[in-house]
Order: C-alpha cells, then structure tokens, then sequence
C-alpha cells in the first residue's frame, strides 16, 4: 500500500510541475508545429530532463547543490531571461512561410535544427530557472505531511 501511494503521488507530482503552460512549453508546441511531432518531442524531453534534474536534487535532499543553486539565483534567471530574449527575437524574425513546404508538411532541409539541438535548448531553459526548484520543493513538502 505505501508503494502505491509513492508512485500515485510521484505522478501527481509529476503532472502538476508539467502542467503549467510556460515558456518552454510554449517552445514545445512551436516546435511541433514547425518542424514535426519528432522535434517537438525531443524538445519536451529536453524540458523533461531538466524537471528531473529538479526533482532528484529535491527528493533526495542534495542541499549542497540546492543551496548552490540558490547562490547563484539572480545570475541562472539573468542567463534564462536572455535565453528567452533570443528565442523570441528569432522567432519572431522568422519567416514561418519557409518552414513548411507548399502542402502543408513541415520542411526537412539543412535549416531544420537537430534533435539534440532541441532537447538542449529546453534543458538550458528549464534548469535556469530556479523557481522550479522552489517549486518541487514546496510540492514534496506538503505531499510528505500527508
């Protein structure tokens, strides 16, 4: 019965940090629409990667790295907001005409960004910022008071 109530309480969790529309989910869907379902999934697996990150160094009470990462707050959302900056400023400088072909389909030339380009792009985002962090801490807080 307590194994059951870690993994449904895990997945609560787990839906409630993912739920959220943010920035980076925001990406995602950009993404999908763009450049096709596979880029867009490997970009939720970038953000993904990186909420877990959060939720290991929370879970298992690596206060070192917490408090480390809580030193260093102000530069993370310095380098996470410029991050979001160029994002938006290169996506609204692109010409959404060429990225899908003239049926409909997304574009699969040279300019369409890799999988591993878009799994890293939503990990930096997600691991700079640190309110995430906060976030799951507050989350697993109250959930082991019940």
């Amino acid at each position: 019965m307590y194994f059951f109530f870690l993994v449904s309480g895990g997945i609560v969790i787990g839906l409630i940090v993912a739920a959220p529309i943010g920035p980076v989910n925001l990406i995602c869907i950009r993404r999908t629409l763009a450049f096709g379902p596979l880029n867009g999934f490997f970009a939720g697996l970038g953000a993904a990667f990186g909420d877990g990150v959060f939720a290991v160094i929370t879970a298992f009470g690596l206060t070192a790295i917490s408090q480390l990462i809580e030193g260093y707050a102000t530069p993370l959302k310095l380098a996470g907001g410029l991050m979001l900056l160029g994002f938006g400023i290169h996506i609204f400088n692109t010409d959404v005409s060429k990225l899908r072909e003239s049926d409909g389909t997304p574009c699969r030339d040279a300019a369409t960004p890799s999988l591993v380009r878009a799994v890293l792009s939503t990990f930096a985002l997600t691991i700079t910022n640190p309110a995430t962090l906060f976030g799951f801490a507050a989350l697993f807080a109250g959930f082991g008071s019940l």
